[in-house]
């Protein structure tokens, strides 16, 4: 759920139009065999392996009839994977997707609903299932979660005499002069236009009350009062060096030689306990919840399990999901991963004063623009708010210029 998990979150889910001698087939002795591919959230590579081997046999061992196959893919040219299995029919059964893949996929993927049962699916946070359904069907089994509500460095608000923590916009301003004054940012903004704008400008047009789409997502709303609320105070930040300027326009990946990595930095959603905890030390993570402005809302993601409408056996392959998403085998995961569980009111860390504080932001969470066409409309949008940020253009202009060419996208 960390920021290098959130991008590990990030796997594609592959289609397939499954041919014979795929994932489904009939295998050996007139077993079913059941494909998925997945990719290392569990970080540790030998751990990863070891959670799904034991994972099959214990499926198999209930279910003899049932081969299951796990293969874990690399991060690496995961969308020329995705393309060259779909072209050549050598899709898996089942897939690990997050919430943005499942609009363009959805043609390709077997609506869930009748494959769980109505008790599992009310487990699930109200959070989890929007983020896995598409057109009032649910894509998928969700897995896990994540959340980036803000984080403070109680370090760093100790340095400048200052004890309350930012919960709202107003509160974040009034703190930035003290915290220019004595040196430090009060805020870090990672604007690098290749990022996701679900880390960076989303989060806080959301709090605005804005949101990307229009409702029907025919069209694109960000150029709005709220949308240019947003990047005004970004622009606030940005011109009244609140928050480091290298960082608004390219991205440091090594954390250690950033000022948030050098203590310099006050708070950040941006970032997640696990990636700053080697810096800040884990006493000093004060987690406040996600920033508010009209809303109060973060950036968090849902990772789940879906079935291809080829799958050589439905039956089997619901079979395999339903026992990965149960609540004994998904914990463990979840655990072992470092993410949040998606069944609603599961603390995994209670009493942990860091990761227990974490999981009570997973309700508040927003997965990002759920339609086909959000990446492109991204693609568009994030150098306009690069110009914005870098005084090339006013908020105003950026945005209707974004607009202009989301038009071209979106029809």
């Amino acid at each position: 759920m960390w920021h290098r998990k959130v991008i590990a979150v990030g796997a594609l889910a592959v289609a397939g139009t499954l041919l014979a001698g795929c994932g489904g087939s009939g295998g050996a002795g007139g077993k079913s065999t059941v494909t998925m591919w997945t990719y290392p959230v569990i970080i540790d590579e030998k751990q990863h392996r070891a959670f799904w081997d034991a994972a099959e046999k214990e499926f198999e061992k209930e279910n003899p009839k049932v081969d299951v196959k796990v293969e874990i893919l690399p991060w690496a040219n995961r969308d020329e994977k995705l393309t060259t299995a779909m072209a050549g029919g050598k899709g898996p059964d089942v897939g690990y997707l997050i919430p943005d893949q499942l609009p363009k996929y959805a043609p390709n993927i077997e609506p869930y609903d009748e494959h769980i049962s109505p008790e599992a699916k009310q487990a699930y946070r109200p959070a989890a299932l929007k983020a896995a359904t598409v057109d009032d069907q649910l894509m998928g089994a969700p897995l896990l979660m994540s959340s980036n509500p803000l984080i403070c460095n109680k370090k760093v608000f100790d340095a400048v005499g200052e004890k309350d923590f930012p919960a709202t916009w107003d509160d974040l301003l009034k703190l930035a002069p003290k915290f220019k004054a004595k040196g430090f940012d009060i805020i870090t903004y990672n604007g690098d236009a290749t990022a996701t704008l679900n880390m960076t400008y989303y989060p806080l047009l959301w709090q605005a009350g804005g949101d990307v789409f229009s409702k029907d997502g025919k069209s694109v709303a960000f150029n709005s009062p709220q949308g240019v609320k947003a990047l005004k105070f970004l622009r606030t930040l940005a011109d009244d060096g609140y928050t480091e300027k290298s960082a608004l326009t390219k991205a440091n990946l090594n954390i250690e030689q950033t000022r948030i990595g050098r203590n310099k930095v006050g708070c950040t959603w941006q970032h997640v306990p696990i990636e700053v905890e080697k810096f800040w030390g884990k006493e000093n993570i004060h987690v406040v919840g996600p920033l508010k402005d009209d809303q109060q809302v973060a950036y968090g993601t849902v990772g789940s399990l879906s079935m291809f409408k080829k799958a050589g056996d439905k039956d089997a392959a619901a079979k395999w999901i339903n026992f990965v998403t149960a609540k004994k085998t998904m914990d463990d995961y979840d655990k072992k991963s470092g993410f949040f569980s998606p069944l609603d009111g599961n603390e995994l860390y209670a009493g942990d004063p860091v990761n227990g504080q974490m999981e009570k932001s997973l309700n508040k969470v927003n997965v990002g623009p759920l339609y086909e066409k959000a990446r492109d409309v991204m693609g568009v949008l994030s150098p306009e708010i690069q110009a914005a940020l870098t005084g090339k253009k006013s908020p105003a202009k950026a945005l209707e210029d974004a607009e202009k060419a989301a038009k071209g996208i979106t029809g």
